[in-house]
């Protein structure tokens, strides 16, 4: 993806001011191995390599294949990472890549899905796993099944990470991403978002802001009414899909849009998902029932009965695997509290009882 790596990295690495600070005050990090489980795209790439080196250990996997850019993973193992990701590596690699990590007996975890902790919760295997920092809602949401072996620190429901990157940064790049990639804007188009939560909040707002005609599908009675007081109407998805020119999944969960929807659609209407979990969209079926082509880069058309469906990025999150997701200085914020919480829970961090908590202010608003 990127025309000329160094440049464009050393481009974000000056732009990064929060997060350059944030790794000049962590201690030294000897004897920290510290297991990731994240997007490994270029604006990781000044974390990570920080965090080496400021001596700390490290082993790279990936939340989501689709997401990897294979220099800023090649770039990193020079610094001195271990790894085992790679772009669209299979769902088998991807499995056994947990395991390795694991193996590779971690002190710490950094994750976004909880990946690394639920598979290791499924093995009940014994752990050198201290202390953990999980970035994501859904893996907040899988971490409710879990009794944590050692303490985990939430940080996704911080203001600065919910109402910084989850309601503005997703949404923007989305449409960005959807520019770029269709050479389409959102003028005279319907656009359906489904979910209102802080990402589909941040969705809907931007398709407005671009020239959409803008409905919400939400499920839940409490967000639905916050939709309507925020002034869109609140629709049902198997009546909204007939008529929608695009469909925005934001809800991190799987099986969102399913075949009944999609057989629904209209001929030309495009379907993209922006939710951590790749599944929201019921792939498979447009795959088994429909003949398929990529009439442009990231844009899978699937025709069936005369009728043509575009899936954007084959379903996968869409505005990080067919675009730039966050901006640098935006993403900058994050990256820092990202390593302010490391340097928490290499610290006092682990030596708290074992749960979920949330990442307290004296860990993180420093940074800001």
């Amino acid at each position: 993806m990127y025309q000329n790596f160094q440049a464009e990295l050393d481009w974000a690495t000056l732009h990064m001011t929060r997060t350059r600070d944030a790794l000049a005050a962590l201690p030294d990090l000897s004897g920290v191995r510290l297991a990731c489980n994240m997007h490994l795209d270029l604006k990781m790439a000044p974390l990570v390599a920080g965090l080496l080196d400021r001596g700390c250990e490290i082993f790279l996997t990936t939340c989501n294949p689709t997401t990897v850019q294979d220099d800023v993973v090649a770039y990193l193992v020079e610094k001195g990472a271990a790894a085992h990701a790679w772009r669209d590596m299979s769902d088998a690699d991807w499995s056994e890549s947990f395991n390795k990590a694991l193996a590779w007996q971690p002190t710490h975890l950094c994750e976004m899905g909880a990946d690394l902790t639920t598979r290791l919760h499924e093995n009940d295997a014994s752990t050198t796993v201290k202390a953990g920092l999980e970035a994501t809602g859904s893996g907040i949401t899988r971490l409710g099944g879990v009794a944590p072996r050692y303490p985990i620190f939430n940080w996704d429901d911080l203001p600065v990470k919910e109402g910084l990157h989850n309601r503005h940064m997703v949404g923007l790049s989305a449409w960005q991403t959807f520019f770029q990639t269709t050479h389409l804007t959102l003028h005279e188009k319907t656009v359906v978002v489904i979910g209102y939560g802080l990402v589909g909040q941040g969705v809907a707002a931007s398709a407005k802001a671009f020239g959409a005609q803008v409905q919400v599908a939400e499920l839940d009675p409490a967000r639905a009414l916050q939709a309507k007081y925020d002034g869109w109407p609140v629709v049902s998805l198997d009546d909204a899909a007939k008529e929608a020119d695009v469909i925005a999944t934001a809800t991190g969960a799987a099986g969102v849009v399913s075949a009944r929807h999609l057989d629904r659609l209209k001929d030309g209407a495009f379907v993209l998902n922006v939710g951590h979990v790749a599944k929201e969209i019921d792939v498979a079926y447009l795959k088994a029932n429909s003949t398929e082509s990529l009439p442009m880069p990231y844009v899978n058309a699937y025709n069936r009965n005369g009728k043509t469906v575009f899936l954007l990025a084959d379903g996968s999150m869409f505005n990080l695997t067919a675009g730039y997701g966050d901006s640098i200085n935006a993403f900058d914020v994050t990256l820092a509290v990202m390593a302010a919480g490391i340097g928490f829970i290499v610290r006092e961090g682990e030596q708290s009882e074992n749960g979920l908590y949330l990442l307290p202010e004296t860990a993180w608003k420093k940074v800001l």
